[in-house]
């Protein structure tokens, strides 16, 4: 399973980014997809998921900012982070979970200055 991410880079405080995401490979019964993100020196941390069926579950500091959305049937996501704040730079990681495990992409630095 290999997931492929796009989208991350340097924007301003209030400014805003699209992260991509797609897996490919031998993939059944997607459980969950969804963002993850890691800042230096800090845990690895959830943004947002979209779970089989269509539930999307967002962390407190992505509520009203952060939109993700997602097609499990393409193992394809999308999150669009509005009114980025400094704090949210980190390495934003794609993340997959199917019946044969959980999988990780590389991962997307987004940084975000003030």
């Amino acid at each position: 399973v290999q997931l492929q991410a796009s989208g991350g880079g340097l924007v301003q405080a209030g400014g805003s980014l699209r992260l991509s995401c797609a897996a490919s490979g031998n993939i059944l019964n997607t459980h969950r997809m969804g963002w993850y993100r890691q800042a230096p020196g800090k845990e690895r941390q959830l943004v947002a998921i979209v779970r089989n069926g269509g539930i999307i579950d967002y962390s407190e500091f992505a509520k009203g900012r952060f939109t993700m959305s997602g097609d499990l049937s393409k193992n394809t996501v999308w999150l669009q982070m509005d009114s980025l704040k400094p704090e949210g730079t980190a390495v934003y990681f794609c993340n997959i979970r199917i019946r044969s495990g959980s999988y990780w992409g590389q991962g997307t630095q987004v940084t975000v200055s003030s």
